[in-house]
């Protein structure tokens, strides 16, 4: 056993940030790869949305929020992270991160689609999340506090006395270890590996959802998945992203013949929020037509300055993006459901907090608003931290526990039909029969984990279940959510959903008539 005051399972914004926070609390940060790899922060390129410039306010940020967010955004939760994110932005500042400034030293914030202004604070273009990742791991390597675990993947939760107490957790050489503290963290980002085609790295398989709900935690608006609608289409895995920036930029997206097809479908056309531009680069590629994101008029010749590291995955498939419109894709982005908290971090387990993509805070409602991710991170990471600090002296101390002799049994070819059955049925677009599918397909799967005793198979299916199960309980379209035979919103359905593992095996079961749920 392995203990600490503090656990932060995940080594990314939120994890990193709420570890400085907590000094001098003695932390102990678990990461699944080393600081820097496998994190969807360090792949960040956006930047940090905050209302920085004049003219804007908190207000107008909560606004663009709530709009975005199709009807179910918690108004209060967006109005006081947007109050809260200059303050934020100047923790990171002074962690030495290094936002774009203009020669008088004032943040130079730029536009990304559905914000009514100037306010994404970033780094050279396009990276912001390398740059401030970077900055992090510096400051958390010099923190005498800090203890960093590395090539660790959680596994479960260690629950004492109705408690969370810690995690069980796979080490490098195979070894599952108790990490045991006074108060969890769960920072571990969100589901990207659960499909065919994602921004996420293969770290992201929803691990921490499935654990915490089988633990009877609950979860909050999983049905609810952002496609970023302009992953670079050249075959890679984690695909490579174009920033929504680029669009901001005044870049367009054209079919294969060179027109435009988004003036016809919203009136931002290229700017309108992620979940109508990734319908509309979907039908495209499913029509044949093909996909193209041009930045050639707006950007042109000084592409490979102003967003280098679009110019570097685009130049390493042969393609020149000063010159040539670039081949773009929908691919599996951010998940705005999560283990639900509340305005302060805590989930529904005593013990247990959340931050990052792996919560859902309220902040996003159907539909995140672009650059609004890193902001929830760092916000809700100090939250945490806070809370936590005030809490520590009142929480008991964790009882001695072995980690159980569980040998890792990897299913790789089941992991691979996860991806290709939420990729098909789960994904852009979704519909009654094929969400029964995927409920029965992903039950084959789970007992398949079950008898064969596979942790990380049994924690991608019951993540899946999770998503697929809360999908076919919302019957309309809204956000990030596309049901083809319920395409109007519904006012009736304009809240927040709820679900346990329990419910969702239960909705498989009677949805879908599966045997094994």
């Amino acid at each position: 056993m392995e203990n600490a005051e503090v656990l932060i399972v995940g080594g990314g914004l939120a994890g990193l940030f709420c570890a400085l926070k907590l000094a001098p609390h003695r932390v102990t940060v678990l990461a699944a790869a080393p600081l820097g790899e496998g994190s969807s922060s360090v792949w960040a390129q956006g930047g940090v949305a905050a209302a920085v410039s004049e003219g804007d306010s908190p207000e107008l940020h909560a606004e663009d929020t709530k709009i975005a967010g199709a009807g179910i955004v918690d108004e209060d939760v967006a109005l006081s992270v947007a109050r809260e994110a200059r303050g934020r932005i100047d923790d990171l500042l002074r962690f030495g991160a290094p936002f774009d400034h203009d020669s008088e030293g004032r943040l130079t914030p730029s536009q990304e689609a559905a914000h009514s202004a100037r306010r994404i604070v970033r780094v050279k273009g396009d990276g912001a999340g390398a740059a401030i990742m970077q900055a992090l791991i510096a400051e958390v390597r010099r923190a005498p506090s800090i203890e960093v675990v590395e090539n660790v993947v959680a596994e479960d939760l260690i629950v004492q006395s109705g408690k969370v107490s810690g995690v069980y957790a796979r080490d490098g050489a195979g070894a599952l270890r108790a990490f045991t503290a006074k108060a969890t963290v769960l920072a571990c980002g969100g589901v990207g590996a659960l499909y065919d085609v994602t921004t996420n790295p293969a770290q992201a398989t929803g691990a921490a959802l499935a654990f915490s709900a089988r633990a009877g935690a609950r979860v909050a608006d999983a049905e609810f998945v952002q496609f970023h609608p302009t992953a670079i289409d050249i075959g890679r895995d984690p695909a490579p992203l174009a920033t929504e920036a680029l669009r901001g930029e005044g870049a367009v997206l054209v079919d294969g013949k060179g027109r435009r097809f988004m003036p016809a479908l919203h009136k931002d056309a290229e700017l309108a929020p992620r979940d109508v531009v990734a319908r509309g680069v979907f039908a495209e590629v499913a029509a044949g037509r093909g996909a193209f994101l041009d930045a050639t008029k707006a950007v042109g010749a000084a592409f490979a300055e102003k967003f280098p590291n679009v110019a570097a995955s685009c130049l390493s498939a042969g393609i020149d993006p000063a010159r040539q419109p670039i081949p773009v894709a929908p691919a599996e982005h951010y998940h705005m459901g999560g283990l639900w908290t509340d305005a302060r971090g805590r989930a529904s387990l005593p013990g247990l907090w959340a931050a990052g993509e792996v919560a859902s805070t309220g902040l996003h409602g159907a539909n995140r608003l672009a650059s609004n991710s890193l902001l929830e991170a760092v916000v809700f990471a100090d939250r945490v931290a806070r809370d936590i600090a005030t809490t520590l002296p009142d929480l008991p101390a964790p009882q001695a526990v072995r980690a159980p002799d569980r040998p890792e049994r990897l299913d790789r070819e089941g992991a691979v039909e996860v991806r290709r059955i939420m990729s098909r049925f789960v994904g852009v677009l979704r519909d009654e029969e094929g969400l029964r599918e995927a409920l029965r397909g992903l039950c084959r799967l789970r007992a398949r984990a079950l008898a064969e005793g596979s942790a990380d198979l049994r924690n991608r299916t019951e993540a899946a279940l999770l998503i697929a199960a809360s999908a076919l309980r919302r019957r309309e379209s809204r956000g990030g959510h596309f049901r083809t035979d319920h395409p109007q919103s519904d006012p009736a359905q304009a809240r927040r959903s709820y679900i346990t593992l329990d419910e969702a095996l239960r909705t498989a079961r009677d949805g879908a008539q599966c045997e094994a749920a």
